[in-house]
């Protein structure tokens, strides 16, 4: 099902520019993240050896999707760096520390929507601009749409799962100790991953 703009080399015919999928058009509307069924979190290298993964527990964010003109559908996502979990709270700290993210002085990790297309078959990339700290710069999440469904309390949810490469120094996370054996304790380049789940609101009256 295409929730974003399908590319495509040709011409549409005026039949192709004005159909409607049904079932596409039954979705717009503006959805809410459950924080509940949601996960944003990374993953790290740690002293060249091994993977560190944690996630961000408190997160809101609004997806609003226009099943008629897939082009009008947007998202945004505000993080609270303070609900970073990593399963230590020592390392915890830190990351929320000064060295790292200085939550304290900036609290929230943001993500606003600027386009979206469809890549092929149930594979989008989403584009906007993350803002970490007092640094914003554009990123491209690849995302899969798995689907939409009626959940038991009656709720309309709509679901997505991606993730995205970055490199943290490029948001001013430069924090490092080398290592006596060469190379570094934490590497440049972290995986962010998202699974989302997103409950329709209800109509205006």
């Amino acid at each position: 099902m295409a929730l974003f703009n399908r590319k495509s080399t040709a011409a549409p015919t005026v039949t192709e520019a004005t159909a409607v999928d049904p079932a596409l058009a039954a979705l717009t509307g503006t959805y809410t993240l459950d924080p509940a069924h949601s996960s944003i979190g990374f993953t790290v290298r740690h002293a060249m050896v091994t993977n560190v993964r944690g996630s961000f527990g408190e997160h809101e964010g609004t997806l609003v999707v226009d099943g008629t003109d897939p082009a009008n559908s947007s998202a945004s996502i505000d993080v609270r760096i303070a609900s970073v979990d990593t399963g230590i709270a020592d390392r915890d700290g830190h990351l929320v520390s000064g060295d790292f993210f200085d939550a304290e002085k900036f609290p929230l990790m943001t993500f606003r929507s600027t386009k979206a297309e469809q890549l092929g078959g149930e594979a989008y990339r989403i584009t906007g601009d993350l803002t970490i700290k007092d640094v914003t710069r554009p990123l491209a999440i690849d995302l899969e749409f798995n689907g939409s469904a009626t959940d038991v309390y009656g709720n309309e949810r709509v679901g997505f799962e991606g993730s995205a490469d970055i490199l943290r120094s490029d948001w001013g996370l430069t924090w490092n100790a080398a290592l006596e054996t060469g190379g570094v304790m934490v590497s440049d380049k972290v995986k962010l991953t998202f699974d989302i789940s997103a409950i329709k609101a209800a109509p205006a009256a």
